[in-house]
């Protein structure tokens, strides 16, 4: 009977344990994404995005007009997968970024 309760309080206070834990590493992972943003300015190349950011991210576009060549990267947010963050490079110089949220669409059942 005593180990039991004994082994059903451990149970109890690491599964506290691992909520708490788990919670505050989420935080500080969105954290250090914010963190990241606020290092990023115009002008900087791919290269220097990427390595702020990380080296996950998309080409969505890429062209040349008026002789320049102009490359949009994404990357999906953190935590949450519906922002898209979109930077916007000409002649591989940043000129913008801005995030973008995706629709999530519902299906409705027909009757």
């Amino acid at each position: 009977m005593i180990k039991t309760k004994t082994s059903l309080y451990l149970l109890s206070v690491s599964l506290l344990l691992v909520g708490f834990l788990s919670s505050c590493i989420s935080t500080n992972l969105a954290y250090m994404k914010n963190q990241n943003m606020n290092k990023l300015s115009l002008g900087m190349n791919i290269e220097q995005v990427s390595d702020l950011l990380g080296k996950k991210y998309v080409i969505s576009k890429k062209e040349i007009v008026n002789q320049d060549t102009l490359e949009i990267i994404s990357y999906r947010g953190f935590p949450n997968d519906e922002e898209v963050y979109l930077f916007t490079f000409k002649n591989n110089k940043l000129e913008k970024w801005e995030r973008e949220f995706i629709p999530k669409y519902r299906v409705m059942e027909q009757k």
